[in-house]
C-alpha cells in the first residue's frame, strides 16, 4: 500500500481507504473462490493492484471516458483503475461467472459507482468504448480481432482510442504485425520494483 501512495501521491482519502480495503476483501473471497494464486495473495498490491495501474502511467483517462476490461478475472486491471479514475466508466467482462461475481462484490463493498459487470465472452459484448484494457488474457492479434468492433469513433483523450494491455516476457513476435503503430512501454520505467523488470504495457490505436 505504501508503494501506491509513493507512485500516486495525488490519491485522496476515499481512494486510499478503497485501496486499503482490497487486501481483506480479496483474502476473504480468495478463500472461497480462487481468483488469485494462493501463494500470490501476499503480493496483492505489487503484483495485481500496482501492475494494473501501469495503464494509468500510459494514459490518464479523461472524465467521461468509457473503458472495457477484457478478461477481468477478479477485477484486474478494472477495479484499481476505477478507484483511480472515479469519473471514468469501466465495464468489466469475463467468461467465468464466479470471477465476475467476486469483482462485482468487491466493487460494491468499497462503494465503486463507476463500474458495471458482464459475464460474457468479448465477442458477445455490444457496447462502444474509448479504450479496451486487459492483463495478459490472449495473444495481441486475437484480442485486436475481438475488440475492434467495440471502439468508439469520438475522441476524448490524449491518445487516440484503442487498446492498452499489460503483458510479460518476449513480445517482439506478437507485436511485429503492429510495429508501425504500436507503442511498447517498459513498466520498470514507471515502477522500480524487481517484479516489473520484464513487464510491458502495449498501446495500439484502433
Amino acid at each position: 500500500m505504501e508503494s501506491l501512495k509513493r507512485y500516486f501521491p495525488e490519491l485522496n482519502q476515499t481512494q486510499i481507504d478503497q485501496f486499503t480495503a482490497l487486501d481483506a476483501l480479496y483474502r476473504d473471497w480468495n478463500a472461497k473462490i480462487n481468483v488469485i494464486s494462493r501463494k500470490d495473495i501476499d503480493n496483492l498490491y505489487q503484483h495485481h493492484v500496482l501492475h494494473s495501474l501501469a495503464i494509468a502511467k500510459v494514459l490518464s483517462f479523461q472524465p467521461g471516458t468509457k473503458v472495457v476490461d477484457v478478461g477481468t478475472g477478479g477485477g484486474f486491471p478494472g477495479i484499481p483503475l476505477a478507484i483511480l479514475f472515479p469519473e471514468t466508466y469501466f465495464h468489466l467482462v469475463d467468461s467465468i461467472g464466479k470471477k465476475v461475481r467476486v469483482a462485482h462484490e468487491i466493487a460494491d463493498a468499497i462503494g465503486l459507482k463507476n463500474c458495471s459487470f458482464q459475464h460474457a465472452r468479448m465477442e458477445d459484448v455490444k457496447g462502444k468504448y474509448d479504450f479496451v484494457v486487459s492483463r495478459a488474457v490472449m495473444p495481441l492479434s486475437d484480442l485486436v480481432k475481438l475488440v475492434k468492433k467495440n471502439i468508439a469513433k469520438e475522441q476524448k483523450n490524449a491518445l487516440p482510442n484503442g487498446l492498452i494491455c499489460l503483458k510479460g516476457g518476449e513480445l517482439e513476435a506478437e507485436v511485429f504485425p503492429y510495429r508501425k503503430v504500436a507503442t511498447l512501454y517498459a513498466v520498470s520505467d514507471f515502477f522500480t520494483e524487481e517484479y516489473f523488470t520484464t513487464k510491458k504495457a502495449v498501446y495500439l490505436p484502433l
